[in-house]
């Protein structure tokens, strides 16, 4: 008998796109004191920081987009290149325009990885991805967040302890309007008494999908190195191991000959 063909190894590189709307950086300087930058930027530095990953870890090239960016920084010839997407968005949700969810959308079905963070929960994209309103119930008042893993084998939570700290965070808790994740790797605890899905994952069509909800922007979430290598486990995790599989609907002929009352 015939071995069957072994699988093509998984390209040697991951092409990432971070996405952040880039305005509260702007026009608040208490959210510039901590993101001079942008948020975009601060994430992409923390995906660039490879060490201490497993040897299995493929490398990162990393890229940034923003929404005043031409096609909001997401082209059709940029997301045909790109592997993960990382999602930040807030307040400017209603501006993506139709024609980027639906090539982004489109791209997710057929193969790119894509992370939604913190309140990208509320973004067109994810919205329709869910087909669910996303809902949640929310508050700022700067309380302290325990987010136990509740995966430990998961990818997504190699090199983590029991659970992470952060001394401030936005409270988000439940019910959280999605439907049940394929896998919750983290749900949080807060000072206030309310608990969360924060950390959850999806398969849509060939792309994989995880929901990471830290990252107010007031607070330096994406400076904490526990937050910092879960960014990189999940990009890694949600990255495809083969080339993009674009929708088809075809015609085909039967592989054996079939049989018909006349026959």
């Amino acid at each position: 008998m015939q071995s069957p063909a072994p699988l093509p190894a998984p390209p040697a590189r991951i092409s990432v796109i971070v996405w952040n709307e880039f305005r509260h950086e702007r026009t608040r300087p208490e959210v510039a004191a901590i993101y001079p930058d942008g948020i975009h930027a601060t994430i992409a530095a923390a995906l660039a920081e490879l060490p201490g990953l497993g040897p299995g870890a493929r490398a990162l090239d990393i890229c940034t987009a923003t929404l005043d960016e031409p096609e909001q920084g997401l082209s059709e010839e940029r997301l045909a290149g790109c592997d993960v997407l990382v999602w930040w968005g807030h307040r400017a949700h209603a501006e993506i325009e139709d024609a980027v969810v639906d090539r982004l959308q489109r791209h997710v079905l057929a193969g790119m990885g894509l992370i939604v963070l913190h309140s990208g929960h509320f973004s067109r994209l994810f919205r329709r991805l869910m087909g669910t309103h996303c809902s949640l119930q929310w508050r700022v008042a700067g309380e302290r967040e325990r987010l136990w893993v509740v995966e430990p084998a998961h990818p997504i939570a190699a090199g983590l302890d029991d659970c992470i700290e952060l001394a401030q965070e936005e409270m988000y808790g439940e019910r959280f309007d999605i439907p049940a994740p394929d896998s919750t790797v983290f749900i949080s605890w807060f000072e206030g008494g309310e608990v969360f899905r924060s950390g959850c994952c999806w398969q849509r069509g060939h792309g994989r999908i995880f929901y990471f909800r830290p990252g107010h922007e007031t607070f330096p979430t994406y400076h904490h190195p526990q937050i910092r290598r879960v960014l990189t486990n999940a990009v890694q995790w949600a990255a495809p191991n083969s080339a993009r599989r674009p929708d088809r609907c075809p015609k085909v002929e039967p592989r054996e000959r079939l049989h018909t009352p006349k026959d």
